[in-house]
């Protein structure tokens, strides 16, 4: 059973913690992950590009010449793709790139996505994390006393606005709550920094 310490906002240790092996001691599984992430990249795309196909192209309604005895090869419409201002073969459209990933994956993903922070040495605990005004400098302090300046996670148990506004100036710093936490964020983030409450949401939704 993984043992942290838990430091307050100055970086002080003020205890330690005993983690689940179920959650934070698993052998990381890449292949999970790496799917995870593939799902979550997939759904941020937009979808959106389109071009058009030789029936959606303006003109091109009469046969440039007839069937036999020009010479030429026989053609049927001067938009047929092999045209100058022809249509595009099979010309991309609309669509969603998502794709479902079974529940059981997901959470294998996620544990693995935590034990490796852990076997990383990249897990920090904090008892919690509180501001009384919305104050960039106060998170940047809290930052730089933790050693967690390059690229953290932060994740809360709840919406906490002057925290999430607080750090949302900082480059490369994110927030997130346990019921949004992804994969993907969690690899993407040097630092996994989370509070005591949001360790035990996370030991009671994934244990």
């Amino acid at each position: 059973m993984p043992k942290l310490d838990v430091i307050n906002m100055s970086g002080s240790k003020v205890g330690d913690i005993e983690l689940s092996d179920e959650i934070f001691a698993v052998e990381p599984n890449v292949a999970a992950m790496h799917q995870m992430v593939v799902n979550y990249l997939a759904s941020q795309r937009q979808g959106t590009q389109s071009a058009l196909t030789r029936s959606e192209v303006s003109g091109g309604g009469r046969k440039p010449w007839r069937q036999k005895g020009t010479g030429h090869a026989r053609q049927g419409s001067t938009r047929a793709p092999q045209w100058t201002h022809g249509g595009v073969v099979f010309a991309p459209k609309p669509r969603s790139y998502r794709f479902k990933v079974n529940k059981k994956v997901k959470r294998l993903a996620m544990k693995s996505a935590f034990s490796s922070k852990v076997i990383d040495n990249d897990l920090i605990i904090i008892d919690e994390i509180k501001t009384d005004e919305y104050k960039t400098k106060t998170m940047v302090k809290m930052l730089s006393d933790i050693k967690a300046e390059k690229k953290p996670l932060i994740v809360l148990d709840s919406v906490d606005k002057k925290v999430i506004k607080s750090v949302s100036n900082i480059p490369k710093a994110k927030t997130t709550q346990v019921n949004t936490l992804n994969v993907y964020d969690i690899m993407n983030a040097d630092k996994l920094v989370i509070t005591q409450a949001a360790i035990k949401k996370i030991e009671e939704v994934y244990a």
